[in-house]
């Protein structure tokens, strides 16, 4: 198999799931997602001002059950949840989203653990901003793009790249660039054709999962709904971001091709906390 490319693809791509142990750093990342974009989201349409719930809901595929028990806390608080001190303190907070991408790309690059510096802050809201943004794009695109032929081909191309620009912009940035641009495109692409599949069989699936834990569990049913659809997302994520690495790093001609343009950028082959000679194996 190391003898093929797509041997040492897969061989490459099952060690760094072990290195990176994906399970777990996807379930971690998935409740940061929760605790992180959500309340951005929110924040957002209540900036925005008219149909809050609605359009949040229609962002989320919320089911009318949790949706009135946003619209009753938003009712609640009198609009002043979010205002310039609840809009720093959420960002503050979602903050975390960010250090715990960048803890996982420097683990899948191999780079040393990055320290948290205050000077890193602005590329911590940036990310999370980022992300929110994605979001609420991708939920509304079709509105303006399914009218025009061929119908629905036009939304799939702009997901497409929005997923590709997505996967390859948050490390890029969260490591100051040190992976360059080049090599964090194939885990982009490989994110984008993995969405192809994901989004469209989320869309089928949430709205109903939903509107039946919501009815079975109430509010707590529809948290761990949200919840158990994010870790799917984070594990594709990390997943792609891992194969990315492996295809960059291939010593075959794609891999030789990606490369081409300046020295690896990555440190300490064998990764954080592991032996030289498993990074050799690789």
């Amino acid at each position: 198999m190391r003898s093929h490319w797509p041997g040492r693809i897969a061989i490459g791509s099952v060690a760094g799931f072990g290195r990176l142990d994906l399970f777990d750093r996807a379930m971690s990342l998935a409740a940061q997602l929760f605790s992180s974009v959500l309340p951005i989201l929110i924040m957002l349409f209540v900036w925005v001002g008219q149909s809050t719930t609605e359009r949040f809901a229609d962002a989320v595929s919320m089911p009318p059950v949790a949706q009135d028990v946003l619209e009753q806390a938003l009712d609640e608080s009198g609009g002043s949840a979010f205002g310039l001190v609840g809009a720093v303190f959420v960002l503050l907070s979602a903050t975390s989203l960010s250090r715990a991408l960048t803890r996982a790309m420097a683990s899948i690059w191999r780079l040393s653990r990055p320290k948290t510096q205050l000077t890193n802050a602005w590329r911590w809201v940036a990310v999370v901003v980022a992300l929110a943004l994605a979001v609420v794009v991708a939920s509304s695109l079709d509105r303006f793009t399914d009218p025009i032929p061929p119908r629905n081909a036009w939304t799939l191309v702009i997901t497409f790249g929005l997923d590709i620009l997505v996967a390859a912009f948050v490390p890029w940035l969260l490591l100051a660039n040190k992976v360059p641009m080049r090599r964090l495109i194939p885990g982009a692409v490989v994110l984008a054709v993995a969405m192809l599949v994901a989004r469209p069989a989320s869309e089928a699936y949430l709205p109903r999962a939903l509107e039946a834990s919501a009815d079975q569990y109430g509010s707590i049913g529809v948290a761990f709904t949200y919840l158990a659809v994010l870790y799917v997302f984070a594990f594709i994520f990390l997943a792609a971001a891992i194969i990315g690495n492996v295809i960059a790093e291939d010593q075959g001609r794609l891999g030789q091709f990606i490369r081409r343009g300046g020295p690896t950028q990555t440190e300490d082959p064998a990764g954080p906390g592991e032996p030289a000679e498993s990074a050799a194996g690789l």
